[in-house]
């Protein structure tokens, strides 16, 4: 499957939110990653709806990818769909029926995809992955920007794409936390498809260029995969 760059607006300047989201599609990004927090699954408050709509108004042919790290997801799925999002991902952590919110999500008319805290065995999500559009391996704890990456998301990212192979499924695999040019090889290799990167892209210097390196490293490692 071919490697693309989810740039995560997480940690882009919000006043300029519109410019540097299309400076990072222009550099390579091919998804916008769109980080949502409630302050209570997670420790921190991000956007809503409105900044999906306006992202959608702004870059009206952008792949949006909302991460929904927010207890009860159910009642907010209608609203980030009518806002525009494209693909609503949901931790496995906050679902009380996770079949059910992945027929949801489907039923809105946006792709399905199921998140896994670094704490949370691969396993857990055995019942489905015939379901979901991706599964997103979480690389740090979920909450804040600009984390050290925890390696031992390299073999969740291997037991998935292994599981998905020995199945014959088509999930693809995402991964998000502490992506950047020291990590971003290991994580390709291990069997990533959909990298996350905030800070990489958005946090120092040229974000279209930071998106082209980023971009071209994780290429060149798909091309020696193991």
């Amino acid at each position: 499957m071919t490697v693309e760059l989810a740039p995560s607006i997480l940690s882009a300047n919000f006043a300029r939110l519109g410019e540097e989201a299309k400076a990072a599609l222009d550099g390579g990004g091919t998804v916008l990653h769109v980080d949502v927090m409630d302050g209570h699954f997670v420790p921190n408050i991000t956007v809503g709806p409105l900044v999906v709509k306006s992202l959608r108004k702004t870059l009206p042919d952008a792949t949006l990818d909302c991460h929904l790290m927010i207890e009860k997801p159910d009642d907010y799925i209608p609203a980030f769909a009518e806002a525009g999002a494209s693909w609503i991902s949901v931790h496995q952590e906050a679902c009380v029926h996770l079949h059910r919110t992945l027929q949801l999500i489907e039923s809105h008319g946006c792709k399905p995809a199921v998140v896994l805290n670094p704490a949370t065995p691969v396993h857990m999500l055995d019942e489905v992955l015939d379901t979901v559009h991706h599964v997103l391996v979480m690389s740090v704890n979920p909450g804040f920007g600009a984390q050290q990456f925890i390696r031992g998301a390299l073999h969740k990212i291997k037991t998935l794409a292994e599981v998905r192979d020995s199945l014959g499924l088509s999930f693809r695999i995402e991964v998000d936390g502490g992506i950047a040019l020291d990590t971003v090889a290991d994580v390709v290799r291990a069997g990533a498809e959909l990298l996350v990167a905030g800070n990489a892209v958005f946090g120092h210097g040229n974000i279209r260029e930071n998106a082209a390196k980023l971009l071209a490293a994780a290429r060149s490692a798909a091309l020696v995969r193991t």
